[in-house]
């Protein structure tokens, strides 16, 4: 619309005509000259989420490794690796929730463990979440994959599990009816509290580890595609670590074909948003079974590695990243497209003498080093300078705030209170002599015991154990107990306590992670 003081009709005066002409040329040198520069098209964004992923599992990161991750190799040359990268738990739910949310799953009723397949959502319709904020910056959003978060299945009975009656009606829902009971679960209803009520335009996923824990059937959306029907068998001769815990599958569901077939509906929506509008920016999270136990790799995967199976699964991660990388390429988007490839926790051990946690300390459920910093690769072409290394401390969390940032995004009121915007770390921008961006790092364990990492000093609360399952198992901690306090710089694999002798560091820790869990944030915005 022109502006009223040029509303004339054109032609009806020549003089007039030009005056209006010259004024619209002057008024668009105007707005050219106004305009911002460089302006960058947001990103699509692609989160590859691997599940107890090791650092010392992928060859960028362990040269000795006996497993093969060359298409990791491929997307590092091309990009990032950050080598003081962290979960901010140990296990699985919890760093999901901290990932979708920007916040410590601590601060929720669940103070330790995970959910089960039918435990009720974990994630409030109400808060702020990384794909709603996508959203509302105009991307299209897509999870698919393992979800592990809760789902509010209808009962029976009618009962519908929600996050507001999650905390006292957890015990019991870890799976459904015992076989002879019949399934407690109505799975033509639809399911409340999943992806798609918490922002993702859609999903295709499992309600927990797809391949150890029931109900044994994909969800897209809010609806089952098959409706489970049958207890799955159990080799239980197979060892612990080669069967799944006994639930309710459907016809047709395979444990081996669950990360192929996850990949394929990751690609397919990559491919229905490109030719829908190649201009609206895409944001994909992907998160993987592999290597989660029980470690059943599908044919084409198996003795990929040197490893055994778990390895073989390991080197499948890599390749569904592959397929996703291929996929991109082939939809002329690569150069448009930030990919990010790390894991939820640390790893269990390695066989055949193969260091999955390469030389940290612990493993998955520990709040050593090895339950908790994971292999972390980004690549942007054009924005992360290719064949790079970052030791900044970042943590899963931040991967909310980065990519708000990224997509030119406000984060919303009360959004992510324990997410940093670390993506002046990942495009190469920061001065080499900048204070990290993150004021600490925190981290927490299996069973609830905590850590906190400043400079080059983490204190461990409360424990001289692990604080997980996996052996060594530990305890959790005691109010009042010794912690242990390692100097990382000096002490990577965390080998001399020093928290009797350094004080005044545990005294100065303490109150800083005391202060976090008191004002609810850890990051003032």
């Amino acid at each position: 619309m022109r502006p009223a003081h040029l509303s004339l009709r054109l032609g009806s005066d020549p003089e007039a005509d030009g005056r209006y002409r010259a004024r619209m040329l002057a008024l668009g040198f105007l707005l050219a000259a106004l305009a911002p520069q460089n302006v960058v098209r947001p990103p699509n964004i692609v989160v590859v989420l691997a599940d107890d992923l090791g650092y010392g599992d992928v060859t960028v990161n362990n040269a000795e490794s006996l497993i093969p991750t060359p298409r990791l190799e491929e997307l590092a040359a091309g990009g990032l690796r950050c080598t003081d990268a962290h979960s901010p738990d140990a296990v699985c739910t919890p760093t999901r929730y901290g990932i979708l949310t920007g916040r410590y799953a601590w601060r929720t009723w669940l103070k330790r463990n995970v959910v089960g397949g039918y435990t009720p959502p974990l994630i409030e319709t109400d808060r702020p979440t990384l794909p709603k904020t996508l959203t509302a910056a105009g991307y299209r959003t897509g999870c698919f994959g393992k979800w592990h978060l809760g789902l509010g299945w209808t009962r029976s009975n009618g009962f519908v599990g929600t996050a507001d009656n999650a905390q006292q009606n957890f015990r019991g829902t870890w799976q459904d009816g015992k076989p002879e009971d019949g399934m407690n679960v109505d799975f033509t209803a639809p399911i409340q509290g999943g992806p798609v009520a918490l922002g993702f335009d859609t999903a295709f996923f499992t309600a927990a580890c797809p391949t150890i824990d029931g109900p044994f059937t994909y969800i897209r959306d809010d609806r089952v595609t098959a409706i489970p029907d049958h207890m799955i068998r159990v080799n239980r001769d197979a060892g612990p670590d080669l069967f799944p815990r006994p639930g309710w599958i459907a016809p047709g569901f395979v444990l081996e074909d669950v990360d192929p077939t996850f990949t394929r509906e990751a690609i397919a929506f990559m491919e229905r948003s490109v030719a829908d509008d190649a201009e609206k920016p895409f944001f994909v999270y992907l998160a993987l079974s592999s290597p989660h136990a029980p470690w059943l790799p599908p044919t084409f995967a198996q003795g990929r590695s040197e490893e055994g199976p778990r390895g073989d699964l390991v080197w499948l991660a890599d390749w569904c990243l592959g397929q996703v990388m291929d996929a991109l390429d082939r939809l002329g988007v690569a150069d448009d497209t930030l990919v990010v490839f790390t894991s939820d926790n640390g790893p269990r051990h390695g066989a055949n003498e193969h260091r999955s946690a390469g030389e940290l300390r612990g493993y998955k459920s520990h709040i050593w080093e090895g339950g908790h910093r994971v292999p972390f690769v980004a690549r942007w072409p054009g924005h992360v300078p290719p064949g790079t290394t970052s030791a900044e401390p970042i943590e899963l969390t931040d991967l909310y705030a980065t990519c708000a940032a990224l997509a030119g995004t406000a984060l919303p009121d009360g959004a992510a209170p324990d997410s940093y915007d670390v993506s002046t770390a990942l495009l190469g921008s920061r001065a080499t002599d900048a204070p990290p961006i993150r004021e600490a790092v925190v981290s927490h364990s299996m069973h609830g015991v905590f850590a906190i990492r400043q400079g080059r000093y983490k204190l461990i609360e409360g424990t001289k154990t692990s604080g997980g399952w996996v052996e060594p198992s530990g305890r959790p901690a005691e109010p009042g107990a010794p912690g242990q306090l390692y100097d990382l710089t000096a002490d990577l694999g965390e080998q001399r306590d020093l928290f009797e002798e350094r004080p005044e560091v545990v005294a100065k820790l303490q109150a800083l992670l005391d202060r976090y869990r008191e004002q609810g944030f850890t990051v003032a915005r």
